[in-house]
């Protein structure tokens, strides 16, 4: 919940309260909106300083009862809903407060504008795979590695970071092999950054998933993984939630890829016609190379052994572990091929 301090009790007042006990209520809370309950707690409406001016000029008094300037309407919403609709629901109707109520409209949090706009600190772990040789983006990663190339004037991996920063992550392992040491020397242990940067070292490439298995000491809560050459707007912290919400060993962020045929297709059986499509668009979900996982995933993983995050998925799902998909709709491209990049720095351009 983002009222952490629960200040937003203090701010519940019984609908037979008088003006005057809302306007101290006002000011000794200070988060600008009071909270009228009933006598069995269920939430009647809210308070501010607007309605107790427009009360005032009505002819009420200081000892006049709340409930004539009780905004009965008040804008709520349920406890599942995510940080980023509620940001969006405050902005389209111009308000700085939202109850959270339960099924019974009983009061359980109060979304406030000014906490929920701050990133909430994450204990939790960040990898970034930045192993990768790069071979298709050459020349380009001749004498760089490709985390390292520069997309709107700093590199890959630092825009991974800052992103990761803006939802709370200040703790970054980072998977190095191919020109590891330049990727080193760039980030350091993070201080510049403001963040925590360790680092993993291949002595052979261990795919996107095998440089886990180096992980000491293994976390104590779950992860997020990252490709170092994935440039998007995902909320990792949001992914996380995704993940703890469903009770998953693993998540995997996904895109929907959309394939358009380029001819009209005939639909048979056998030789009967059955219809027809004109160049129908075929749908389905591709790998984003986002993940969460839980630390007990580590266990499928023998130390210094290849193995591919796809391999790791499939290896869970044979356990009988749960495995779900996190589908992602924000900004997103792999930068793989020189257009690749091109078009990133085109996409982000300052």
């Amino acid at each position: 919940m983002n009222s952490s301090n629960q200040l937003w009790r203090s701010a519940i007042l019984l609908s037979n309260a008088t003006i005057a006990e809302a306007i101290r209520n006002l000011n000794e809370v200070s988060i600008k909106i009071v909270l009228v309950v009933n006598e069995t707690g269920v939430l009647e409406g809210t308070i501010s300083d607007g309605d107790i001016r427009r009360g005032l000029l009505k002819g009420l008094d200081l000892e006049s009862s709340i409930s004539t300037i009780v905004h009965r309407n008040a804008f709520v919403v349920p406890p599942e809903f995510e940080r980023e609709l509620v940001m969006q629901l405050m902005v389209a109707n111009k308000i700085q407060q939202i109850p959270v109520v339960d099924s019974n409209h009983r009061i359980v949090d109060l979304h406030i504008w000014d906490e929920i706009t701050l990133p909430t600190a994450r204990p939790n772990l960040m990898v970034i795979m930045a192993g990768g040789m790069g071979t298709r983006l050459r020349p380009h990663t001749n004498n760089c590695p490709k985390p390292l190339l520069e997309v709107a004037g700093k590199p890959m991996l630092e825009h991974i970071m800052d992103r990761a920063k803006l939802e709370g992550f200040n703790h970054f392992i980072l998977t190095i092999h191919y020109l590891g040491e330049m990727i080193e020397d760039y980030f350091g242990n993070g201080e510049h950054l403001g963040v925590r940067i360790d680092y993993l070292r291949e002595n052979s490439p261990l795919g996107t998933a095998g440089a886990l298995s180096l992980l000491k000491p293994i976390p104590d809560s779950p992860f997020v993984v990252a490709n170092g050459d994935v440039i998007t707007d995902i909320r990792y912290g949001g992914l996380l939630d995704f993940h703890v919400r469903h009770g998953a060993a693993a998540t995997m962020a996904v895109r929907t890829y959309e394939w358009q045929h380029p001819f009209g297709v005939v639909n048979t059986d056998g030789v009967e016609i059955i219809g027809f499509e004109e160049k129908p668009v075929a749908r389905s979900h591709i790998n984003a190379g986002v993940y969460v996982l839980d630390p007990i995933t580590l266990n499928t993983l023998t130390e210094n052994v290849r193995c591919d995050m796809p391999t790791l998925f499939e290896r869970l799902q044979v356990n009988a572990q749960r495995i779900v998909a996190y589908p992602m709709h924000e900004p997103w491209l792999d930068v793989g091929r020189p257009d690749d990049l091109k078009q990133a720095n085109i996409n982000n351009q300052i």
